[in-house]
Order: structure tokens, then C-alpha cells, then sequence
């Protein structure tokens, strides 16, 4: 694993891959809640996450990882709700509860319903047991079912953002889902205008741009050795 950072045991450290869109999620509220943190870098290609060191953080063997002092939480959506609670600053979730029903739905359906069929290992299974190329339909599939649902479910409530004017749980779960079915799989989305013109917003918040995968430190065309 390669570290960037001050190496300060009392600084929250994040175990993340640039191009894991769990990781991204973590990053953008890590940003806009101004906390400061030590980069470690988990080389998913080279599979660093099924690693001894690794599993004993998070013994499913997936990014990301937060260790904050003795607490170590795995899970992008755990993360972020951890964060929540001990970190106020900036509020990820709207006080109106249906505002925040609306936040725990989008964020369930891209991390349940399309984020899992289109990771590295699934992609890799798939070609593997059904042939080359189909794990691409496979994930266009999924990612067309989800922002279909994503689309319907969002009308009537977002603003400028997913749930109205302000940046909530919502958008950190959809940010990194588009940013990745545009740049991984050229994913065409002309058919989703309302979620097209979300994208557009989140790509003029300087947190966000911040957490892109191609401005963390183990990208190699970050120039990471």
C-alpha cells in the first residue's frame, strides 16, 4: 500500500483506491466537511485489498476504510453516517424528514442496486463464467435500471441538487455513480436530463471536484508512482 500524509496517528486516516466510486463518496464528505485526513492508497489491481494487512481492517476486503483514532468503520454509507455524527459541520442529511427519506432511498439504490453489479470483481466474474464483452452489457444494464428509478424517483424534489438547494446525502452517492458510467463504461446520458443536469452542478463544487478519481495521488495519470 502506498500512503501519502502526514503519518499523525490522531489524524483520520482513509483507506481509499481512485477509482473505487465507494471511496469517492467518502472523499466528497470528508471535503465538504473540511476534515483533513491521510491519503492510503489500496491498489485494487494489484489486490492489495485481499491482503492480511488489509482484511484485518476490513475482513470483506473492499474500500474504503476509515480510521479515525482506535475506531476503524468500513462501508461508504457506515462512513458517511459515522462522519454525521461525530462531525456536524455541514449536515449531510435535511432536516425534513421527507427530504431525508428521499436522500436514504437515492443512496440505496446506487449503493445496492447498481454500484455492487458493476465493481472490479463482479465485472471480472462475469466475464469469466459468460464471455468477453458481456460484463460491459451487464453493467449498462444495471446502471440503465437504476438511473431510470433514480430519474423517477428525484422529480418533484430536486432543485438545483438532488433534494432541493443543498448538497445532502443524495448527491455524494450520485456524483460518483455518473462520473463513473461516463468515464468507465461511456454510458450515454441523454436519457436522464433531470440526473444529467445534477451531474453539471456537482462538477462546479470545488469538494467535489477535489474527490475526482483523477485528482487523488494513486491515479497513475495523477503522475503517482
Amino acid at each position: 500500500m502506498m500512503a501519502s500524509g502526514s503519518g499523525d496517528k490522531n489524524q483520520l486516516k482513509l483507506y481509499s483506491c481512485y477509482m473505487s466510486s465507494c471511496s469517492y463518496r467518502v472523499r466528497i464528505a470528508l471535503n465538504l466537511k473540511e476534515l483533513k485526513y491521510e491519503y492510503k492508497a489500496v491498489d485494487l489491481l494489484k489486490g492489495e485489498h485481499f491482503s492480511s494487512e488489509f482484511t484485518e481492517l476490513n475482513p470483506i476486503g473492499y474500500v474504503p476504510v476509515l480510521v479515525d483514532g482506535d475506531v476503524i468503520v468500513s462501508d461508504s454509507f457506515a462512513i458517511i453516517m459515522y462522519l454525521e455524527e461525530k462531525y456536524p459541520q455541514h449536515p449531510l442529511l435535511p432536516q425534513d424528514l421527507q427530504k431525508r427519506g428521499i436522500n436514504y432511498q437515492a443512496a440505496n439504490i446506487v449503493s445496492s442496486s447498481i454500484q455492487p453489479f458493476q465493481n472490479i470483481d463482479t465485472l471480472k466474474y462475469i466475464e469469466e463464467k459468460v464471455g468477453p464483452g458481456e460484463n460491459l452489457y451487464w453493467a449498462n444494464h444495471h446502471i440503465t435500471k437504476g438511473f431510470a428509478a433514480l430519474e423517477k424517483l428525484l422529480k418533484g424534489h430536486a432543485g438545483r441538487y438532488a433534494t432541493g438547494e443543498e448538497v445532502f446525502l443524495a448527491d455524494l452517492f450520485l456524483a460518483p455513480q455518473m462520473h463513473g458510467a461516463i468515464k468507465r463504461f461511456n454510458f450515454d446520458m441523454t436519457q436522464f436530463p433531470l440526473l444529467s443536469r445534477l451531474n453539471e452542478e456537482y462538477n462546479k463544487i470545488p469538494a467535489f471536484q477535489d474527490a475526482m478519481p483523477e485528482n487523488q495521488p494513486d491515479n497513475p495519470a495523477a503522475g503517482a508512482v
